[in-house]
């Protein structure tokens, strides 16, 4: 994919709307407006990205990623919504939030099974995405699909503080 329809991808993925993409919508929805999801629009993940922010972005970039290689979409889309969810702000000192980056994805992973049943592959993608950070590889492609593509939406909202034309 090309880095302009790779840029181009990102900054309609930070800006969904339910008529963007239906099927999307149609496949997170269950998940999208639960309490428990709802919350992560009220903690900051990268610069001024609010996590629900992220991981809409993560979860929209994954699944249409896996959808153009004729993966497991769907898993891709749900693991990408689910694949940070944890309820609390890991800026605020507290010990329970040392470790951030090694912990959250077990945490997350948690959080998911309560909220619904997950496949092996959304399983995997949740508690892997932090690799290399955590020692053991993703074992599904839509897995490593979503750990790049957490990597790269991450990075762009870091750096977006930096960056001239903001998207």
């Amino acid at each position: 994919m090309p880095q302009n329809k790779l840029g181009s991808l990102y900054r309609v993925s930070i800006h969904l709307d339910p008529k963007t993409d239906p099927e999307y919508f149609e496949i997170i929805e269950p998940l999208l407006y639960t309490e428990g999801i709802q919350t992560l629009g009220t903690f900051l993940q990268h610069s001024d990205f609010t996590l629900l922010r992220h991981v809409l972005s993560v979860s929209y970039m994954t699944y249409r990623v896996c959808r153009k290689l004729g993966w497991d979409y769907k898993a891709a889309a749900r693991a990408g919504l689910l694949h940070d969810y944890v309820t609390y702000d890991w800026h605020v000192p507290d010990k329970s939030h040392r470790l951030h980056g090694f912990r959250h994805p077990y945490f997350a992973l948690r959080n998911s099974r309560e909220l619904t049943e997950l496949s092996k592959i959304e399983e995997n993608a949740i508690v892997r995405h932090m690799w290399p950070l955590t020692p053991i590889p993703p074992k599904y492609r839509e897995a490593w699909a979503l750990t790049l593509v957490d990597k790269y939406c991450a990075t762009r909202e870091t750096l977006r503080k930096y960056q001239k034309h903001k998207d």
